[in-house]
């Protein structure tokens, strides 16, 4: 090889190495040209995000979310899971507080209900009650169910609708949408009814024990283009 030129040589060494020339501005070494991989996923295909919900899952990530990407499913008609997350914790102002009891949800659910937390339930916690929040109780997210008493799927069915039961303060205090809406203190009840005036800023859906008896012991969170508070 005497007498070839430094490039040549180069090029040679890199055929008989297996690798490959990468394109200037692309280079394996510049990561900042590649697009994050969300947490719980990984490079070999096993998980696979929409375009959508790979820019869901980076706006999720930057609000504090403890949460884990989940496979895309279609467990019936009208009955998916598509872009869900598994969501364990959400970061406040100041602390981090826990999600009791919940199921898979949409990444588009769990930003929206990880800024009603943060703004809507934590500084009301705060204000109202003088405790920072510890923890939101549920009761779910996804159910392939129908509304009751129709044919059409309950937001439930697409993991787009989360039931609150109740929250935990870090006092030890538990405030129930079941018994503290109307029998609470005068400032339990006005933290519920702000904790759900703030969800209905947020969410297309939000039903509250003042909209029938089969919401008064939860309020019914659904993301949407709708826009019915009750």
């Amino acid at each position: 090889m005497r007498g070839a030129k430094p490039s040549s040589v180069l090029l040679l060494a890199i055929i008989l190495s297996g690798c490959q020339l990468l394109p200037s501005g692309n280079r394996a070494s510049d990561s900042r040209t590649l697009p994050p991989i969300p947490r719980g996923t990984s490079q070999t295909g096993a998980f696979t995000p929409s375009v959508t919900g790979q820019q869901c899952f980076a706006q999720l990530s930057a609000t504090g979310a403890n949460y884990s990407p989940l496979p895309n499913a279609n467990d019936a008609p009208g009955c998916t899971r598509i872009d869900t997350v598994s969501l364990a914790g959400l970061q406040g102002d100041a602390s981090r507080f826990a999600i009791a009891n919940l199921g898979p949800v949409t990444c588009a659910t769990a930003s929206t209900f990880a800024g009603w937390a943060r703004f809507g339930v934590d500084r009301a916690a705060r204000v109202h009650l003088g405790s920072k929040l510890a923890r939101i109780e549920t009761m779910g997210s996804y159910a392939c169910r129908n509304v009751a008493g129709s044919n059409k799927r309950s937001a439930h069915a697409r993991a787009e609708a989360i039931d609150v039961s109740a929250f935990i303060l870090e006092d030890g205090r538990r405030i129930a949408v079941k018994g503290d809406w109307n029998g609470g203190t005068p400032g339990e009840r006005a933290f519920l009814r702000v904790v759900r005036d703030s969800a209905c800023k947020r969410f297309g859906t939000v039903l509250s024990p003042e909209y029938d008896a089969a919401h008064a012991d939860h309020l019914h969170l659904e993301v949407g283009d709708s826009s019915f508070c009750r």
